[in-house]
């Protein structure tokens, strides 16, 4: 037995004190005379063994009394040594959208919190973090509202995350048992458990909610399949967890539904949807769905608005018409004009500017060219099999340190492509075997740091450059190559085009590096906002003084089709979707020794294991009954 006061323990010295009163009697005993002393002296015999007996009883009585109380007051117990070691508990609560499905008795997420108040202890003290809240030291009836009022969000942390998080909230201090508690549906995307690294000798717990089954369709990507100059037929991928399932899709333009038909899933989980609209329509579109799933990935936002040609300037003597074909009108305000005829103002009004094998370059045209690029816009630099190195270097040393070197008369064929560079990121679905590369008959060799979109069998460069500067090492004219004739160069030449004016694309996704650009002329203490029906956020932006670069990274936080504000005027529009991750709804194992199915089982396995068995209460029922005894033994024992 232990006691929780054993200082008063110290208190049993006051038995003492009935002792000395029971055995020092200071009473004064007076003599009476009587006749029959042969009967007094039986009758005083008797009186003594009486009260003899009486008074020790009383002492035995008296000692309990102040023994019972004394250790009553130092309040015994009996606990394991798991109970009385100090406790550290931080819990981790999953707020991710795939928390939020549907199950037979309700919403998941709202029972796990209503299921964590209820069985955790009033009195215990903890720290809960989600993926974007914290609360620290605290107890469940200080924050009870707040986690009623919890909703969920696109913020998932992976496990390893978590538990280093969780780290950050336990103390320094090495005798108390630190215990990390985390409460999720654990998606693969998650993380592997297993490899899980407590730096801390934390005890970890699982704790899955629910293992039921939760039945779920998402709308995954909408994209334009084939324009026209009459009309745009939109396609809506989707997928589910359940077969041979057939469900509604309706489209909707502000608000206003506009068309809809069925999605019928086979086997594989996926299907697609059709939708033909007018290509000269504004739409600012939702693609939705009925599903008792998950309801964050039920509609799906885009918007088609009028296009903001790109401008595109090719400059030089030999004939345009490959770039024509590319730099068609429905995107881009393509025009041609020869070195001599140039007019230099124009130049900054362009978006991309294409130097077309042009033999040497004037410095007033490379002067134009630095600050095009300084102010947002792009070049293209073509050499001619036989131009001046001297001028394309005056232009290539400012970029990336780029130098040309000595033309190489030799036929080599371009055999490498840069997936991963911006110019053929969404190109290729996979790596290509069999491709027939083109090839030239003279380079030059080039020094450069700058990004290798294209090179050569020998490793040396044929296309480099990043966002505002490109330069190709070798003549792409007819006479020295049949990079005309190859399919690389449309996705070359179109995404340069489209990334010198980076316009806002049909929808982007929440969490993302989105940058755009606008033309628009910026006064001083101008600014571009960004709103809806809810929000109104200001975005990271630069001017420059033709166009205005913006950035999402921050904002926004809700999925939704937003206006685009310059001066409290509309001027474009931009679409946000919420990450699909969530949908896949495939799970982790957990492991067998550390986790549990409900709250309500890990809360009934703490407190047993860490039950505290006191006897306060024992005892000062046994000083009550003593106390009775005592009043028996004066009122009675005579």
């Amino acid at each position: 037995m232990q006691f929780k006061y054993p200082e008063l323990l110290w208190g049993l010295l006051l038995l003492l004190i009935p002792i000395i009163i029971h055995l020092f009697q200071l009473r004064r005993f007076k003599k009476t005379p009587f006749t029959n002393v042969k009967f007094l002296k039986q009758v005083v015999s008797e009186s003594r063994k009486s009260s003899t007996l009486k008074k020790w009883l009383l002492l035995f009585t008296r000692m309990g009394i102040l023994a019972a109380l004394v250790i009553a007051f130092s309040q015994p117990f009996i606990a394991n040594d798991a109970a009385l070691q100090e406790k550290e508990t931080v819990f981790y609560l999953d707020d991710s959208f795939s928390m939020n499905g549907q199950i037979e008795n309700g919403n998941l997420f709202k029972n796990t919190i209503q299921d964590f108040i209820k069985f955790i202890p009033n009195d215990q003290r903890f720290t809960l973090f989600t993926n974007k809240q914290v609360f620290k030291d605290v107890e469940v009836k200080d924050i009870q509202n707040e986690l009623l009022n919890l909703t969920v969000a696109a913020d998932q942390l992976g496990v390893a995350e978590i538990v280093l998080k969780g780290n950050t909230y336990f103390s320094d201090n090495a005798a108390s048992q630190k215990n990390l508690v985390v409460i999720s549906d654990f998606q693969q995307r998650m993380g592997d458990l297993s490899k899980v690294d407590s730096t801390k000798n934390i005890n970890i717990q699982y704790i899955k909610p629910s293992n039921a089954s939760i039945i779920n369709t998402s709308i995954d990507s909408v994209f334009i399949a084939e324009p026209s100059n009459d009309n745009i037929e939109l396609v809506a991928l989707l997928s589910t967890n359940a077969k041979d399932e057939t469900i509604p899709v309706s489209l909707y333009s502000d608000n206003k539904l506009i068309a809809k038909t069925s999605a019928k899933f086979g086997t594989s989980g996926t299907a697609e949807v059709r939708f033909t609209i007018n290509a000269n329509d504004v739409v600012l579109g939702k693609v939705t769905i009925t599903d008792t799933g998950l309801d964050y990935d039920n509609q799906f936002f885009f918007n088609i608005d009028k296009k903001s040609k790109i401008k595109v300037l090719a400059i030089g003597d030999l004939s345009s018409d490959f770039l024509r074909r590319i730099y068609t009108e429905d995107d881009f305000d393509f025009t041609v004009s020869t070195i001599n005829q140039l007019n230099y103002s124009t130049i900054e009004n362009q978006d991309l500017v294409i130097l077309n094998e042009i033999q040497k370059l004037p410095s007033s045209l490379n002067t134009a060219l630095k600050a095009l690029s300084s102010n947002g816009g792009s070049f293209v630099l073509i050499p001619s099999v036989d131009g001046d190195i001297a001028s394309y270097n005056e232009l290539a040393s400012t970029y990336f340190n780029s130098r040309f070197l000595n033309g190489i008369s030799q036929e080599i064929a371009i055999s490498e492509v840069k997936i991963a560079h911006p110019l053929f990121a969404n190109v290729f679905n996979k790596k290509v075997s069999d491709f027939q590369f083109p090839n030239v008959k003279k380079y030059y060799k080039i020094n450069t740091k700058a990004p290798i979109a294209l090179s050569f069998q020998n490793k040396e460069p044929f296309l480099i450059g990043n966002k505002n500067g490109y330069f190709f090492t070798a003549a792409i004219s007819s006479d020295n190559s049949n990079f005309k004739n190859s399919p690389l160069i449309v996705p070359a030449f179109y995404n340069m085009g489209m990334n010198s004016l980076k316009l806002p694309p049909l929808y982007a996704t929440i969490g993302t590096d989105v940058e755009i650009e606008l033309p628009i002329t910026l006064q001083q203490d101008d600014i571009i906002k960004i709103a809806n029906e809810t929000n109104e956020f200001i975005p990271q932006q630069r001017v420059l003084p033709k166009k205005v670069q913006v950035n999402f990274i921050d904002n926004p936080k809700e999925a939704g089709i937003y206006n685009i504000m310059h001066n409290d005027k509309n001027s474009r529009h931009i679409s946000f979707n919420n990450n699909r991750e969530e949908s896949a709804l495939i799970y982790t194992s957990l492991p067998e020794n550390n986790s549990n199915t409900s709250l309500s089982s890990f809360f009934l396995e703490s407190q047993k294991n860490n039950a505290i068995n006191e006897f306060w209460k024992w005892f000062a029922i046994l000083a009550l009954v003593f106390v009775l005894i005592e009043t028996a033994l004066q009122r009675f024992l005579k």
